[in-house]
């Protein structure tokens, strides 16, 4: 049965690009954009924001299970409780979703500011950061789950490639806004306060612009759930759990993204040591805070690369060959950071990584997206933010405890690259099984 909210296919479409010209000219997706770019902008910022004032604010100091503990409260409590929330993502209009979400959003915003203003350290500025987090991802979520109702199925590749890279881009944008913020207004508590506050604006936005959704547009066009709202949503773990690993290029694509995400976990926690205790200026390139800056662009540069790269990979090649290449890729650059620790090799190593693992990501959605039905997509959506959080904060976490306090740890970098090869490894096993079944004659 069609999509009744789906944007019509346009004449001469099925088997050629639209362009990006193109996709902009539909109306729903152009909007959707535009909400997924305040959305992210806001959020960049705020994650840079609040960052800074944990590591980076000379009136607090930080080591590596600090900074782990920070992005545990902020990540790992709504993975655990995403797959329920997702349930509600394919029961409640996503037109409201993401306009009441943003709006919630904006008030957890001013309060985290506040906490950050007034000096307050600990439990208190990590649960108010953990609620904005969690409304975040399932904005984001209830993004993903719309998309296929805006633009016509045989696009959603390259729809997606456009919407999830120049939101990484926006995402990077608000945290460079929210760097240069804190050197004009300042690096302590009222500096990192005021920065997180305007964060806001992004929040706001976004939620003026989901309000002109037509009601119903993005779905959920039916449901399979429960008819009992609280029954449905305990039972959302279980039925996304289930509709992702039934579906072997699903789990094969999550097994992929999982092991990226572990490895990019790592990665992250030793730079960030690395350019707050080790690492010191050498010509344009900078240590501490902005030297952090700098990687963030140049990691933005190679998500921006893989959204120009990851369509041609995928018609040339397919889904599971670039995926395969994508890992072998970061498996390779991680080597050579444990070869060569050095300043320009971690920039370097930000593009390449940022690079692959976003062709990883946008295979992984385009499975989602094209492979899921449309009943079960926030559910499924919400898992894919499990695996996606869950897996970088065991990877943090695990980095801190063996890290030392500098971040000077080849034999960690070169771990990073064997839990590529693994992922490798699952991921073809995966698809290994995809064949099996289709090659299984009914009974």
């Amino acid at each position: 049965m069609p999509t009744p909210s789906a944007t019509p296919p346009e004449k001469g479409a099925t088997g050629e690009r639209l362009g990006v010209g193109r996709l902009l000219r539909t109306r729903g997706y152009r909007r959707l954009l535009a909400v997924r770019f305040a959305t992210q902008w806001g959020d960049g910022m705020f994650q840079a924001a609040l960052g800074g004032a944990v590591l980076f604010n000379p009136e607090r100091q930080a080591d590596p299970l600090a900074v782990a503990a920070g992005l545990a409260v902020l990540l790992l409590p709504y993975s655990l409780i995403g797959p329920f929330a997702g349930a509600l993502l394919d029961r409640w209009d996503r037109k409201r979703v993401l306009m009441f979400a943003n709006l919630l959003r904006s008030v957890l915003v001013l309060v985290v500011a506040a906490t950050v203003f007034s000096g307050v350290v600990g439990l208190p500025l990590y649960l108010s950061a953990l609620a904005v987090a969690g409304v975040t991802r399932f904005v984001l979520a209830g993004l993903s789950a719309s998309l296929p109702h805006v633009v016509p199925r045989q696009h959603i590749v390259e729809a997606n490639v456009l919407a999830v890279t120049i939101g990484s881009g926006m995402t990077a944008l608000g945290a460079a806004t929210a760097i240069g913020l804190r050197i004009v207004v300042g690096s302590g508590d009222t500096g990192s306060g005021v920065t997180t506050a305007i964060a806001v604006l992004g929040s706001l936005l976004a939620a003026l612009l989901a309000a002109g959704f037509r009601s119903g547009l993005l779905g959920p066009d039916r449901t399979n759930e429960h008819p009992k709202a609280m029954v449905a949503v305990a039972r959302g773990f279980v039925d996304g759990a289930r509709a992702t690993f039934s579906n072997p290029t699903i789990s094969a694509s999550f097994f992929a993204l999982g092991a990226h995400r572990l490895a990019f976990g790592i990665s992250t926690l030793l730079s960030l040591m690395l350019f707050r205790y080790a690492f010191t200026d050498d010509g344009l390139m900078r240590a501490g805070l902005p030297g952090i800056g700098e990687a963030v662009v140049v990691a933005a540069a190679g998500l921006l690369t893989a959204a120009l790269v990851t369509p041609w990979l995928v018609r040339k090649w397919g889904r599971p060959r670039t995926v395969r290449v994508a890992l072998v890729v970061a498996a390779v650059t991680q080597l050579l950071l444990a070869a060569l620790l050095a300043l320009p090799t971690v920039l370097a190593a930000a593009f390449v990584l940022g690079l692959a693992g976003q062709v990883v990501k946008l295979c992984t959605d385009a499975a989602v997206q094209t492979d899921a039905g449309d009943e079960v997509l926030g559910r499924v959506f919400a898992l894919y933010d499990v695996v996606f959080n869950a897996a970088y904060v065991l990877a943090v976490s695990a980095a801190a405890f063996l890290s030392p306090k500098d971040g000077h740890s080849p034999a960690l970098f070169a771990a990073a690259a064997a839990v590529y090869v693994v992922g490798l490894l699952v991921h073809n096993q995966q698809l290994r099984r995809r064949r099996v079944v289709a090659a299984t004659p009914p009974s």
